[in-house]
């Protein structure tokens, strides 16, 4: 029998994609960059970019239908 996926199964977890971001700013800030290296991390560091705004849109969303739904103007 399948599982059931809980609510928040598939989200991003924003925190974690930060903190790896962060290590890929320091990675570069460091100075000695590998050209192939620092096109994977480039790479990665893009699409975690991507993943972060995706979920603080979602949250955005949230917290608008939240304000909404308990009469704050939005």
């Amino acid at each position: 029998m399948p599982q059931k996926k809980s609510a928040s199964e598939g989200k991003v977890d924003f925190g974690r994609c930060y903190a790896e971001l962060e290590q890929i700013i320091d990675w570069f800030d460091a100075g000695e960059v590998d050209l192939d290296e620092g096109l994977k991390k480039f790479e990665r560091g893009l699409d975690l970019a991507q993943k972060c705004r995706q979920r603080l849109s979602e949250v955005e969303v949230r917290v608008n239908e939240l304000k909404l739904k308990f009469g704050e103007t939005v």
